[in-house]
């Protein structure tokens, strides 16, 4: 059927066309006879010249806005017809280039097919821009997913920001539009233009992008992220072989941009290779096993710490380039460091840039505010049954763990994905078909993404912060769970931060805190966090929460450390805890390092912190059984009066054990009766409140024979000096000693 080829191209001409290429490009006039006609839209040229080989050709300019056309014969059929344009602006510049219009669709029918069952799980390789070759001409090809939009455009400076320039097609119904635009390199910006539904215009980051202009800006940036040789092949072979419950993990927490800036221009952030001189070794000498850097995808407001994410595949360009970023992994991984990226796919902010409404429609989010706002956080909320919503999220999780080599992923704000009735109140929210809060297609989204990416990288970690009870959120996903690996341990967090600040003379009718965890802490893979979120909007830093004087506090945080290494569960500090950072964090300035620098005490705690941290990697005891009672068993938790707790832990082999006592008040008492679970010869390991650490040296010097006379939980006791809001360990003697 014969097109209307006045009614295309005024649709052309006006911006408002879903396929240009049924006019624009080289079409056939007549196969007999090889006759055919090329017709370019140039609304900015003079004038247009067809190039074919060293031959120039005038073309007919057949619209005054800018259509222009030219007849030609005895062009080949059975090959790529080559050819040019050269185009004359405002009567001096000159442009020679290939014209985007004569090459076929590349997005296969299968992959269009994956798209929509939402399966095609490396889509980060199909969607967004990708600098490639095509009938050997370099350039760019652009995909972007906007099904209810009328007309989609690229503009950048390389067609002056005009939608009229290179508009793009739909790929038949799929909703994905492509065009491939020659010339287009590493480093040109962009955006995509819109035109909805209702001829609004809108302006859209590229939700694929790679990298993206430094805030206040927000245009994406052509980037090809291959290039980078990976060094890591030790690390990356020996993950395999480590089973991550039965291994320590100690993981420090940092947020890049106020870890350390530049002393010299304290407004500069450090670069990820000058994060990298400064922090791989810091973290070699605390003892850390892992580090957590909080999100680093690209995001318009400092103030959010990376929490309100607008370019789900961009590095920030705070730190530098996605090369950058993937070098910077690469030297963790080389010293022994995991690394480990907060991510967020609970909710996006709704920055006109980003992907709200994206095509003028509610594509990624729900369209009904009851379901598609956070009220909490002002932000919108995924449409996790969508399928499409869902392939983005699950190739997104991917993308940071095939192409840089992350170690896990730290899922940001699970709960607020759960309940339909999070942060809302009574009649804010819509309930589920059933009648209920639970979010089904959220729960699902969560279980086809773990058990994906477990398919993919078995030996990597998935982490849940997940506030609630919720059911199996550490279990596999085909025995009912959720699917993570680990999960934060929100509870004993709060349990023992808000039992730390309680005067010690009032502990005693707090001891329920100390002891509840252990009812729960084997019903899900924890790990025990002391996050940012603790130290920030009027909580007080961990140092300034903790009651009496400076020593005081000082002894508290120890014993607070002492407590979340020695209890069951992996462990994860934010930075600044580990040498008491005073005032609460804030993002726009470094940590206070010149109290390390002039303050003993800050000192002697850090230097306590690394030796917590050579203690528990070197006593199996603490992490081999973290996730079964057979790794812990109780002393004594009765000594309400004395605010006194005692436990062991116990390694695969039960003879490898220890024995820990904490003390949380400030009284000193000699001659205490100590549980231990064995008859064997015990000595001191550690004490918290050691001198070398601002402690007092209370302890236990000499070699204690057990009494065989039971006592609290144990079988036979010790006698013991126990120091003020301390804690000590006494591990079996072996015969090598």
């Amino acid at each position: 059927m014969p097109i209307d080829l006045k009614k295309e191209l005024n649709r052309v001409i006006e911006a408002d066309h879903h396929d240009p290429f049924v006019v624009l490009g080289l079409h056939d006039v007549d196969k007999e006879h090889s006759t055919a006609v090329i017709r370019a839209f140039h609304p900015h040229a003079d004038s247009v010249m067809l190039v074919v080989g060293d031959k120039r050709r005038e073309m007919d300019r057949i619209r005054e806005e800018g259509v222009f056309e030219i007849h030609i014969s005895d062009y080949p059929e059975t090959e790529p017809f080559l050819y040019q344009f050269e185009a004359s602006y405002y009567g001096s510049l000159t442009r020679t280039f290939h014209d985007p219009y004569r090459f076929l669709p590349q997005l296969t029918e299968y992959d269009q097919h994956l798209f929509k069952m939402g399966t095609q799980y490396k889509l980060y390789e199909k969607m967004g821009c990708h600098p490639t070759k095509i009938d050997n001409i370099s350039g760019t090809i652009f995909r972007v997913w906007a099904p209810t939009a009328r007309r989609v455009s690229v503009i950048g400076d390389f067609n002056f920001w005009d939608g009229r320039v290179h508009q793009m097609r739909m790929i038949q119904d799929s909703g994905v539009w492509e065009l491939f635009i020659p010339e287009i390199r590493q480093g040109d910006i962009y955006k995509f233009e819109i035109r909805t539904s209702t001829s609004l215009i809108l302006e859209k980051a590229d939700p694929f992008q790679f990298h993206a202009e430094l805030r206040p800006k927000s245009a994406s940036i052509v980037w090809d992220i291959g290039g980078h040789e990976w060094q890591d092949n030790r690390w990356m072979a020996d993950r395999k072989k480590v089973n991550p419950y039965k291994s320590p993990i100690s993981v420090y927490e940092i947020h890049p941009g106020s870890w350390h800036r530049d002393p010299g221009d304290p407004t500069r952030f450090l670069t990820f290779e000058e994060l990298g001189d400064h922090l791989i070794p810091y973290l070699k000498e605390m003892g850390f096993t892992h580090v957590e850097l909080m999100p680093i995808m690209e995001h318009p407001l400092d103030e959010s710490w990376g929490y309100q994410i607008t370019g789900y595949f961009a590095v920030t360009s705070r730190f530098g380039t996605p090369q950058d970023f993937m070098r910077f992994v690469d030297r963790c991984h080389q010293n022994n460091i995991g690394v480990f990226l907060d991510w967020v796919p609970s909710h996006f902010p709704t920055d006109g840039h980003s992907l709200g409404r994206f095509d003028g429609t509610a594509l990624y989010e729900h369209h009904d505010p009851k379901e598609g706002e956070q009220p909490e956080w002002e932000t919108l909320i995924f449409n996790f049954g969508r399928k499409e919503v869902s392939n983005f999220l699950i190739s997104n999780a991917l993308f940071w763990l095939d192409r840089f080599h992350i170690d896990g992923l730290r899922w940001d704000a699970v709960a607020s994905m759960l309940y339909r009735d999070y942060a809302r109140k009574e009649g804010e929210w819509v309930p589920n078909i059933q009648g209920g809060k639970e979010n089904f297609e959220a729960i699902e989204f969560i279980r086809h993404l773990n058990s994906i990416a477990y398919d993919h990288f078995p030996d990597i970690m998935m982490i849940a912060e997940e506030s609630t009870s919720f059911f199996g959120v550490s279990k596999p996903a085909d025995a009912g769970g959720l699917g993570f690996g680990f999960k934060w341990n929100m509870g004993w967090m709060n349990d023992m931060l808000h039992y730390f600040t309680k005067d010690p003379i009032y502990r005693k009718h707090h001891h329920n805190a100390l002891t509840f965890s252990l009812l729960y802490a084997f019903s899900e893979n924890f790990i025990l966090p002391l996050s940012h979120d603790e130290v920030v909007h009027g909580k007080n830093s961990l140092l300034s929460k903790m009651p009496g004087d400076r020593w005081q506090q000082f002894a508290n945080l120890r014993l607070l450390f002492f407590l979340q290494w020695t209890h069951p569960g992996k462990k994860l500090l934010f930075m600044g805890g580990e040498f008491g950072q005073v005032s609460e964090w804030y993002c726009k300035v470094s940590i206070d390092w010149h109290l390390v620098e002039k303050d003993g005490k800050h000192r002697q705690l850090q230097q306590y912190v690394k030796h917590l941290n050579n203690l528990y990697l070197t006593n199996p005891a603490l992490w081999e059984v973290d996730f079964s009672d057979d790794g812990f068993k109780w002393m004594d938790f009765k000594d309400v009066d004395n605010s006194i707790i005692v436990f062991a832990r116990f390694a695969k082999n039960p003879e490898d054990h220890l024995v820990c006592l904490l003390n949380f008040t400030p009284q000193v008492l000699h001659d205490y009766k100590m549980g231990v679970p064995s008859n064997v010869t015990y000595r001191e390991i550690f004490s918290s409140d050691a001198t070398e650490f601002g402690g007092s040296g209370v302890g236990t010097t000499h070699l204690k024979e057990p009494v065989k006379e039971a006592f609290g939980e144990a079988q036979y006791h010790v006698l013991v000096s126990v120091p003020p809001l301390g804690g000590i360990i006494l591990k079996p003697v072996t015969e090598e000693e």
